[in-house]
């Protein structure tokens, strides 16, 4: 199973950008969504190192209460 992580963007460096999510920063390729228009503050669905898409902010809150919720269905 795959699973992508929505991380939000703290920094760029041309094709690397610091990302972060619930206090985890990593950096994350942005080369396969170099022709998408990227700031800081937006959000990326990272997988593996690498930004597949940018998305709003309210689609990051979903995936991560959907993440919530199979961890907690999981402790149960």
């Amino acid at each position: 199973m795959c699973l992508g992580i929505p991380m939000q963007i703290v920094a760029i460096d041309r094709y690397v950008a610091t990302c972060e999510a619930q206090g985890v920063r990593r950096d994350v390729s942005l080369f396969m969504i170099a022709d998408t228009d990227l700031a800081v503050g937006d959000y990326v669905m990272v997988h593996v190192g690498y930004a597949l898409q940018k998305m709003t902010h309210q689609d990051a809150r979903t995936v991560w209460d959907l993440l919530d919720q199979i961890v907690a269905a999981g402790a149960a």
